[in-house]
């Protein structure tokens, strides 16, 4: 590898180098301890200098350098692993630069010539792959270090890498500690004790950054049921960011299957970039915290002062640039922030260059002041291009205008606080389905009625005006603590569905998607799908009780949305709970507004939530479970197993409360959620323990605690909810004034925010991040063990066995995902199919893995055996191969009886494994592993599969579009269960092709030892045997003949063939069988000759070095080690 030439004291280093080849101007060395004469203590003290000290010479052990005559100073030019790869680079030297140098003059030019062609070198090679490092040159050697050390496939990419300590016991070991796509990898020898580490981030189960007494900060890694500590980190928290965007890319990639398309930095495996997982972190914290499209990311960021006006002072805070919005925050995040749509821009000015400001103006004549913004010209060039205001016709025609118009409202902003009016424009109405929230028409306000909770709901609506009136209205208003105040009083009815599209975001996706909805409608309906049946079959259980929902409109309103996400997001389709969350959306927003809200709750508010796992409310559960030890130390004192308080709170986060709450009191849990998000979740899951936790703590067993917690959310009443009694939810229990005197819902969220509100939005995210990975192992590992309990009763392997080969079978799996996005793999998951069927094999994998598993190795990567026993396994011919079908071959293999074994190598030899002659085995080979396609290419000669464009069936529908054929599933579980043990007399009769490569394969399973030479003439002669016997039998029915005849027949058929001849000139024994037969006066066609698995068997059992071969017992625990061992390298050696 050529280096940047970098100068060096060879005085300084005569002890550490040996000089192999010289000349007048290069020297090629070799580090001491390495090649010939290495080891000793020379070799140790040098291996550990260059493990720990950050030079070249840890790079690798050889190195060229450049030098002239008349200097002392050597500059470094080039390095390798091997004694080969320098000796390239010194060859090229000698016959393109030695040359050269002839005709400069003097040493200055020489040295100056030799450093620009180095450097040309290495920008050439380095303009494709090191083009977004930031410092390509050290980033090129400790690439070398990293393929050098780890010996991964060419493909994994690095992606940063740090010094730090390891802590290996109690003792640590300071070495390297890379990062790559797919890998965490550390690197330490330290006096002849080497320390390696690789850890695939899918296998990770804890992932944090811890202290303790004699590690102050380190960063906790937990993979295989070891826990790895790696600390004396210079940047721990850039590490630590790193490492966790790391181990979320790979778990949404392998395990969600998600493809990165909107996100061009994440879209490639082979390009992630330090510099591209930091902007992702950091676009991620931003559409976050203002709860912005997942399209949105984060381009700029200026520090600035922005003029409050309910305040009367500038606030310090950030601008947050995206592509179709301009945020800002206040420093600490709490005392304000306001989100500006671009679309709501009108124009920018600067009106006072000396301070820095500029002032954006937007619809509803209103005006927002930035000050002190050090970039301020290029914001405001940003800002003009994002909203096209100098290309928009309506603005340029009225420039003089708007800028009179901004500079008055400024003036008046600073000369007349108290009177500034802040409104936005309204929002457009709904084109889609032109309908009210249902609670306006179920049950419509009544003006004249002047009832005190009436009363009080005028009162709430006229507080919300005046802040409206000083805060702003719509998409540009400011968020305050005060906000947060009147949210926790609660949201008036009628202001109730604005509030909910404004702070979830969903006002803004509505906007921007006009007319999406109707067209969502329109292409769903009529759709029948699987999520469709579901859909149906909830409609009627969605808050039964409420008038709205016992009506036609109300439940076609709910069957519009759920239908339409539903054909929006097949990944996630429809689930149980969203019929209930999306009922309480319609009951206070329009049709489409319900469903734009259902989007932001969904995608963004409960990520993860709605699928077939529901991963994201475990973790939120198991962020819950954290909080309850923080928080209520009485609570786990008492209680051995907090796991109880996480299920019975699952209701709770995937219903936000709803399906436990009466509707009236459940609707302001609705309010703070929209607001704060899940946190405000989590403050009253808390809240409700605090308030029964002397009742709780008197609990003998769980199904007390439920009744208690069941009965005190029967008693939590809403006493301000105007609505009637024929609305409201009459409480479950017979006896709750008698158990629980009646809680009233905005104390008690009142009481959450008073007690619990210090939990900040930050730690709940991260907490989110650290959870996951523990969550989604432990499903993984329940996955495992299901699938391991049904396989089990169908194979003779232990448990631990099947252990061991299902994480072989897994690894493989990945490893087809791991460098590619377009993996079949990726590309069909289906999350619909059962445990069995969530991990599959190409044949490209299963060849691969097979191979390493094979206990005769007859089928060799890329065999065409291999491909017959891929076809024959695949049971329901979809071009992919589950563990259950991959373990039961494995079984039969070695633990099978000689019958079974046989049996297994006769049908590779029968349809639809075998497809062709030997004739055609060269071409099949060509076929079916061109490298262009993967996984599809080697059914083409299979005309019973009915293959996909790109070779792969899906086994079922995709989830959500398809029409899922029920009759079908149905028939194929009961011929599962109707499926009879097949027996020998089953099997169809062998042909001559097939005869012929079955006796070929046989020979393929030894090994060509002289210990298996009885073997080989076994085989010989059970073949000759076998085809005299047929040839005779042919003869008989043929024509029949007299005993006489029949023996004189006997004695003229020759020996026959040799078995070799049989084998590899099929030709020969066609001719010689046909000449026979003809001879005999048999009919032409009647050529063909076929054998059944019976004589097969009744032949090689009479042959014992077969039988002893076969029954022969084989290690498979050692397989499982090489090949664990094995997995890895082979793909790196492809």
């Amino acid at each position: 590898m050529w280096l940047k030439p970098e100068e060096i004291l060879l005085k300084n280093a005569f002890k550490l180098w040996v000089t192999e080849r010289d000349n007048e101007y290069f020297v090629l060395q070799r580090r001491r301890g390495y090649g010939e004469g290495g080891g000793g203590l020379t070799g140790l003290l040098v291996g550990t200098l260059d493990t720990v000290l950050d030079s070249t010479s840890k790079v690798a052990p050889f190195r060229i350098l450049h030098h002239t005559p008349d200097s002392q100073i050597y500059w470094t030019i080039a390095c390798g692993v091997t004694k080969e790869e320098i000796v390239q680079h010194w060859d090229w030297l000698q016959q393109n630069i030695m040359r050269t140098l002839a005709v400069f003059d003097s040493s200055e030019d020489i040295t100056s010539f030799v450093q620009g062609k180095i450097r040309g070198l290495i920008a050439e090679e380095g303009k494709a792959s090191l083009v977004l490092e930031d410092d390509p040159e050290k980033f090129r050697e400790a690439l070398l270090r990293f393929e050098k050390w780890f010996e991964l496939p060419a493909q994994e990419k690095l992606v940063t890498y740090y010094s730090c300590s390891y802590w290996k016991g109690k003792v640590p070991c300071q070495g390297w500690l890379y990062l790559s796509t797919n890998f965490l990898c550390f690197y330490s020898y330290l006096l002849g004790a080497e320390v390696k580490l690789v850890i695939s981030w899918d296998e990770m189960w804890r992932l944090e950054k811890t202290s303790n007494v004699i590690l102050t900060e380190s960063i906790h890694v937990m993979a295989h049921g070891e826990d790895h500590y790696f600390s004396m980190l210079l940047h721990i928290s850039e590490t630590f960011l790193i490492m966790e965007q790391l181990a979320d890319y790979s778990i949404k990639r392998l395990f969600d299957k998600e493809s990165f398309q909107r996100e061009p930095a994440l879209s490639d495996p082979l390009q992630i970039t330090k510099r591209g997982l930091e902007t992702h972190a950091r676009s991620e914290q931003f559409r976050t915290f203002f709860r912005l499209p997942k399209e949105e990311n984060l381009l700029e960021v200026h520090e600035s002062f922005l003029w409050v006006p309910y305040s009367h002072f500038n606030t310090l805070g950030k601008i947050c640039v995206s592509e179709t919005y301009l945020c800002f925050a206040s420093q600490d995040g709490s005392q304000c922030h306001v989100i500006i749509p671009m679309r709501e821009v009108v124009n920018v000015e600067k009106p006072d260059v000396s301070s820095k400001a500029l002032t954006v103006c937007v619809r509803g004549k209103r005006a927002l002041r930035f000050s002190e913004v050090r970039e301020y010209q290029r914001l405001a060039n940003t800002i003009r291009s994002r909203c096209g205001i100098s290309a928009s016709p309506q603005h340029s025609a009225s420039t003089e205008t708007i800028q009179g118009e901004c500079q008055s409202l400024i003036n008046h902003f600073e000369d007349n606080p108290e009177d500034v009016t802040l409104m936005v424009g309204q929002k457009d109405s709904s084109k889609a389905v032109s309908t009210e929230a249902l609670m306006t028409v179920f049950h419509p306000q009544d003006v004249e009625n002047l009832d005190p909770k009436m009363l009080k709901e005028k009162m709430k609506e006229q507080s919300w005006n005046i802040h409206f009136s000083e805060y702003g209205r719509g998409t540009s208003m400011f968020f305050t603590k005060k906000t947060r105040d009147l949210i926790v009083r609660g949201v008036p009815e009628a202001l109730r569905g604005e509030l909910w599209m404004l702070f979830s975001g969903a006002v803004n996706d509505m906007a921007t998607h006009p007319g999406y909805y109707t067209e969502l409608v329109e292409q769903s309906l009529g759709t029948s799908t699987l999520a469709t049946d579901e859909i149906e079959r909830d409609l009627h259980r969605s808050l039964p009780e409420h008038p709205a929902f016992q009506s036609d409109t109300g439940i076609s309103a709910l069957r519009r949305v759920l239908t339409a996400y539903a054909y929006r997001n097949p990944k996630i389709g429809y689930c149980q709970a969203m019929n209930i969350l999306t009922s309480v959306l319609l009951l206070y927003a329009k049709e489409e507004e319900a469903f734009w809200l259902l989007v932001a709750v969904c995608e963004r508010m409960l990520p993860d939530y709605f699928n077939r796992r529901i991963i994201g409310a475990l973790v939120d559960q198991a962020v819950f479970e954290e909080l309850i030890r923080e928080n209520l130390p009485q609570l786990v004192e008492h209680t051995t197993d907090l796991s109880f308080f996480s299920s019975v709170s699952l209701s709770w986060f995937l219903t936000l409360f709803i399906s436990v709450l009466p509707i009236e009191s459940a609707v302001n849990v609705v309010d703070c959620f929209f607001f704060d998000g899940i946190k405000a979740i989590l403050q009253l899951g808390l809240a409700v323990l605090d308030y029964n936790m002397e009742a709780l703590l008197s609990c003998h067993d769980d199904a007390e605690a439920v009744t208690i917690l069941s009965k005190f959310f029967d008693s939590v009443t809403n006493k301000d909810s105007p609505l009637p009694p024929t609305v409201q939810q009459a409480p479950v229990g017979n006896n709750v004034k008698a158990s629980h005197s009646n809680v009233d819902i905005s104390e008690l969220i009142r009481e959450a925010y008073e007690k619990y509100g210090n939990i900040r939005s930050e730690e709940v995210e991260s907490s989110r991040k650290r959870n996951k990975l523990y969550v989604i192992q432990t499903l993984e590992d329940t996955t495992k063990q299901n699938v391991i309990r049904v396989v089990s009763q169908e194979v003779r392997f232990s448990s631990s066995q099947l252990d061991e080969i299902y994480n072989l079978f897994k690894r493989q799996h990945f490893l087809s995902c791991y460098w590619t996005m377009k993996s079949p793999a990726l590309l069909h998951h289906d999350p619909s199919l059962a445990y069995l069927d969530q991990y599959q094999l190409g044949f490209q994998q299963f060849s691969a893995l097979f191979a390493l598993l094979d206990p005769w190795a007859f089928c060799a990567h890329k065999s065409t055996a291999s491909l017959w026993v891929f076809r024959l396994i695949d049971e329901n011919q979809d071009g992919l191969v589950n563990f259950k079908e991959f373990s039961c071959a494995l079984d039969t293999l070695y633990n099978g009886s000689f019958t079974n074994k046989l049996k297994f190598l006769f049908k590779l030899h029968l349809q639809p494994a075998f497809t062709g002659s030997p004739l055609h085995v060269k071409e099949q080979r060509i076929q079916h592993f061109n490298p262009v396609t993967e996984d599809s290419s080697h059914f083409s000669r299979i005309t019973a599969y009915d293959l996909a464009e790109d070779g792969v069936i899906k086994k079922s529908p995709e989830k959500g579009r398809g029409k899922v054929d029920l009759q079908a599933y149905l028939k194929q579980w009961q011929d599962e269960i109707l499926k009879k043990e097949e027996t020998i007399k089953d099997l169809p009769r062998i042909n001559q092709t097939q005869f012929i490569q079955f006796s070929k394969t046989l020979y393929n399973i030894f090994h060509g030892d002289q210990e298996e030479e009885p073997l080989y003439r076994a085989v010989a002669h059970v073949t000759s045997l076998l085809l005299r016997m047929e040839e005779v039998g042919r003869r008989l029915q043929v024509q029949p003949r007299s005993p006489r005849e029949l023996a004189k027949s006997a004695d003229a058929i020759p020996e026959g063939p040799s078995a070799e001849d049989a084998l590899t000139t099929p030709e020969c024994s066609d001719t010689s069988s046909t000449h026979s037969t003809q001879d005999a006066g048999a009919d032409p066609s009647e050529v063909d000759w076929s054998f059944s698995f019976e004589q097969v068997l009744a032949s090689l059992l009479n042959e014992p070095a077969i039988v002893c071969f076969f029954d022969r017992p084989v290690d498979f625990q050692t397989r499982l080690g090489q090949a664990k061992a094995a997995q890895l390298k082979l793909k790196a050696n492809k």
